[in-house]
């Protein structure tokens, strides 16, 4: 599974930022966890965990070609195997989803949405979408500043 793995440049330990490039980061932050508090909240409101909310929406919402795999999954969440398939074992459990063989090789192992997976999943991108118009442009000025200051090398 890949993983974001940070650079490790010695010369940014040497230079401090400019407290402009920290509050845009912090701004930047802020928003982005405001975002995911409501949606977090949102999933326990319709009786799922925000995890399984997401592995709901990645299942859906796989690119083109991709095919719902564990592995695949587990990637798109970026947790380890061993937790996507107890996240899939709850889900299965509560009727959400189911296992299926798969087409080519039916040792692979592909999760589809059953129609109460479809419902809580729709339910949950309706409000999203709703909730992505009123914070979505005070997360995009956030996004924007903090994109323009790191152009700028740091905000110097």
């Amino acid at each position: 599974m890949t993983r974001y793995k940070r650079k490790q440049d010695s010369s940014a330990h040497k230079r401090d930022l400019p407290i402009a490039t920290y509050r845009s980061l912090s701004e930047f932050r802020h928003q982005v966890r405001c975002f995911l508090r409501f949606s977090e909240d949102a999933a326990r409101s319709h009786g799922i965990e925000p995890q399984q909310h997401q592995l709901l929406l990645a299942i859906k919402g796989l690119p083109q070609g991709k095919t719902p795999t564990i592995g695949e999954l587990a990637e798109r969440l970026q947790i380890k195997h061993h937790s996507t398939v107890d996240l899939i074992n709850r889900l299965v459990s509560a009727g959400k989803i189911v296992r299926e063989p798969g087409v080519d090789d039916h040792r692979e192992v592909l999760v589809r949405l059953t129609p109460e997976g479809e419902r809580i999943l729709r339910d949950l991108s309706v409000e999203h979408q709703t909730e992505l118009t009123k914070v979505g442009p005070k997360l995009m000025r956030a996004l924007g500043a903090a994109i323009k200051l790191a152009k700028q090398k740091g905000g110097s």
